[in-house]
This record gives C-alpha cells, sequence and structure tokens, in this order.
C-alpha cells in the first residue's frame, strides 16, 4: 500500500476542494517552491491519485483511490484472514443447532454428512421460521430446513477478500463457508469445511488496515 506523507496528503486535500488547480497555485498555497514540490505531485500522478493537464492543472481522480484500496485487498487472501466455523451434523436436531448459534454467536451454521462433507446451511431466519412454525424443533433434524448443495455459495482459502466481498454483496449473504474441494472415486466433487469467512471478518481487515495506515506501518 502507497503510505502518502503529511504534504502529499494535504495536496490531495487541496486539489479535492480546489481542482484544477496549478502548481504554481498549489506550491503558493503550500508555501513551498514549485521544484520542491515537484516529486510529490510526480507521486501522486503516477499513482493515479492527480491527473495533470497541460494549461489545466492538476485534477482529483476518485477511481485512483478505488484503485489503490482494490489493489490492497487483493494482497490479501480469504485464508489471511477466515475464522473458524460452526458445524453440525444433518442429524443435529433443530432445538440442539439453535443452542449452537447462540452460543458460538454466528449467523450461520454449517450443515455437513458423516464423512463431514459440507451438505448444506441454515441461517437466524431459518430457524425463526421454523420456531413460528409447528415444528417439533426438539425431533426435526436441521437437514430439513437446511439450504442444500449446490445452492450454497462457497470460497477457498486462495480466493481474494475482493472475490469473496462480491460474493457476499452479489448474493445478499452473511457469510460463505471457505472450503477444500475434494474429488472421490465416483468423480463427485466433495467439499470440506476448513473456515467461514464473514462481513466481520471483513470489517476487521479494514481496521487494520486504517490503524496500520494510522501508525505509519
Amino acid at each position: 500500500m502507497i503510505d502518502l506523507n503529511d504534504r502529499q496528503e494535504k495536496i490531495l486535500g487541496i486539489v479535492k476542494e480546489n481542482g484544477p488547480i496549478t502548481g504554481e497555485k498549489l506550491a503558493e498555497l503550500l508555501d513551498v517552491t514549485r521544484a520542491a514540490l515537484r516529486p510529490d505531485l510526480a507521486v501522486l500522478t503516477m499513482s493515479g491519485f492527480l491527473e495533470a493537464k497541460p494549461r489545466v492543472g492538476y485534477t482529483y481522480k476518485s477511481e485512483g483511490v478505488e484503485s489503490e484500496i482494490r489493489r490492497v485487498l487483493n494482497l490479501y487472501r480469504v485464508k489471511d484472514i477466515q475464522s473458524r466455523p460452526v458445524v453440525v451434523k444433518e442429524s443435529c436436531s433443530i432445538y440442539d443447532a439453535i443452542v449452537t448459534l447462540f452460543i458460538e454467536d454466528t449467523g450461520s451454521i454449517f450443515v455437513v454428512n458423516d464423512d463431514n462433507f459440507l451438505t448444506g446451511i441454515v441461517s437466524r431466519k431459518d430457524f425463526l421460521k421454523t420456531t413460528l412454525g409447528q415444528a417439533d424443533i426438539h425431533m426435526v433434524p436441521v437437514s430439513v430446513i437446511m439450504t442444500r448443495m449446490p445452492n450454497i455459495i462457497t470460497t477457498s482459502g486462495d480466493e481474494t477478500v475482493v472475490e469473496a466481498i462480491k460474493k457476499i454483496v452479489e448474493h445478499e449473504v452473511d457469510s460463505l463457508p471457505v472450503v477444500k474441494c475434494y474429488i472421490d472415486f465416483d468423480d463427485e466433487e466433495k467439499l470440506e469445511v476448513v473456515g467461514r469467512i464473514t462481513k466481520t471478518n471483513i470489517a476487521r481487515l479494514f481496521l487494520d488496515l486504517a490503524n496500520k495506515k494510522d501508525e505509519g506501518g
């Protein structure tokens, strides 16, 4: 990530508020010579934060900031920020699954078969709809109400955080199971749940990046 110095941050602020603005005017506002300003303007222009036009001056490029954010996020993989998954067996009762949901303080639970491969996912909304109905939650297994494969959006540890964020936003889900793929003897795909990535994981990453920026890291 490009760390801008204090002068470069000030330049961006001035150009954002007053652009287009000439290098001469910038030097005057910052009380420095144009020669002293030239390296900073070169860094900001080459990094995509500013655009320089002859006889017009410098303008602020918001897409340059967006590109920088995207570039930084692409440095991180899902495995770098994933957390421990919350998993239950298909035979687990809805009641026990709800207890697990509250104990683990999670929004979704991943469901696996006896071979520990992913078969479904169940969310708070699924539990709420069931408890408002007539089902005996002590007797009915969670497999009855779960969303089944192949209707589950997954990610892998090697996917970029940007790719995972896109999936979460596009499919309007709170979390994704992080899986490893295996092919069995019948050439069928089997998915082992090795983690989860949630909106909270992503928010923590942004907070960590902001703190590093504040600390000059």
